[in-house]
Parts: C-alpha cells; structure tokens; sequence
C-alpha cells in the first residue's frame, strides 16, 4: 500500500515543492496543514509520513507564533508513533528539538548554494544511499540544531557543522533545502529579502537563481531519499506484519 503522506507548512511562500511531484508520481495520498493558517493537525491513524517544512520563524518562537508549541508536541506524537518523519531547514530543527536536542543560532548565516560534504556512517544506510560524498545544498537559515541523542551525523558544510542526520531508521532532517524549484527560490527572495545581508556564506538572488541545473539536482537527489525511505518503510512495515503473524 503506498503511504500517505501529510506535510506542515508554516508560511505560504513556502511549500512542500517537488516533495509533493514524488508523492503524486509515486500514487501517494497527500495532505496538509497550514499551521500559519490554524489548520488543524490530522489524526496519527489518519498519514504514514510526517513532512515538516520550512519557515522564516525559529524554534523557540513560541510566544510570537503560539501554534509551534502544538506542532513540536505533535511531532513528538508522530516520532513515538514510529511514523516516517522527513524535515526541512525549521523542519529539521522542529525535529531535533522534539528529540531532546537544543537549537541555537549558527556561527554563520548561510544563504545560497554551498557544498555539502557526506560524513562517513557506520553500517548501511540504505535511507540515505542517494547522498554523494558532496553535492549542493541550497541553504537559507540563521539556526541550527545540536545532533539528537542517538541520531547519526550524515553530513556538513563550511558554514555549518550539522546539515543532516538520521534518527533510527525513519526519521530524517535535513537543513538544506533538495526540495525547491526556481519559482520557490523566487518567492523566498521576495518574501525574505532582509536575510540577504553581508555575511561570507551570503549569496545574491542573481547568483542563486543562475543556473538552473542546480535546482534539478537537487531535485533528483531528494527523489533518491524519499525513495530511500519509502524502501526502508516498506521493509519496516512487512516485517511488523509478520511479526503479529499466528504460527
């Protein structure tokens, strides 16, 4: 059976971009809350997969943006329900922050596309096979995460030390964006212009929307991911079911 899939957004500007491409190819229900918008969050029974997008706001908000109280507990929720969870830039943080971990700002602000260099894992991790020793990352965040507790560290950047890790076999955070196209690109730019400011890991709109081969490998790298995690889900689920099998 395919999964269904239901992603949390925090800002309209900011979708779930080629995520939503994968899941319609892959014949996947897919659902949503505008959280911004006080949707309101689905029951566990009712997804497989959790998407937690990004947003210009940060983890510890809370008083300016009350609903990220309910969705950190919701994620939390979703984690202890063994659901598939993938997260993006806030995202990852939202999920490192349910897991225990802390969120502070980075040593560097880091906006654009800068290399992303994969750090050796112990064992096979199918999930995150489509990773390259480096590849591009696009990045636009002030924040980062500390690694979870028991999560593996797969991969950093010049700019910032934890660009994603992996936490059991389903539950993935990302602090780059694989996801966006040029036209996402653009709304960020328009909408959040005043992050671009002098900083070394700064780059202009014009140098980011440049080429756009960039955005499709990205692109094609986030389908080797969630394919990844599909498989690995896939396995997972068969397994649970022939454990209740009767003798």
């Amino acid at each position: 059976m395919n999964p269904r899939l239901h992603y949390l957004q925090h800002v309209d500007f900011e979708g779930p971009g080629t995520i939503r491409t994968w899941a319609e190819a892959a014949g996947c229900r897919f659902t949503g809350s505008r959280l911004h918008r006080n949707d309101p969050l689905p029951s566990m029974e009712s997804f497989d997969w959790l998407v937690v997008m990004g947003g210009p706001m940060n983890v510890y908000e809370e008083t300016q943006y009350p609903w990220l109280a309910r969705e950190k507990a919701f994620i939390g929720r979703a984690i202890e329900h063994k659901k598939v969870l993938l997260g993006i830039c806030l995202g990852a943080q939202l999920i490192a922050d349910a897991l225990g971990a802390r969120i502070s700002e980075n040593r560097h602000k880091e906006i654009g596309w800068y290399p992303v260099y994969r750090i050796p894992a112990p064992g096979q991790l199918p999930q995150v096979s489509a990773l390259a020793d480096t590849f591009e990352g696009l990045h636009w965040h002030a924040d980062t995460f500390e690694l979870p507790e028991g999560a593996v560290h797969l991969a950093r950047s010049e700019a910032c030390d934890n660009q994603a890790f992996l936490f059991g076999d389903r539950v993935l955070g990302l602090q780059f964006h694989l996801e966006m196209t040029a036209e996402g690109l653009q709304r960020l730019v328009q909408f959040c212009s005043r992050d671009i400011t002098g900083n070394p890991y700064v780059q202009s709109p014009e140098k980011m929307l440049a080429n756009p081969l960039r955005f499709q490998r990205a692109n094609r790298i986030l389908k080797g991911l969630l394919d990844g995690l599909a498989a690995a889900d896939a396995v997972g689920s068969a397994n649970s079911i022939n454990a209740i099998q009767p003798d």
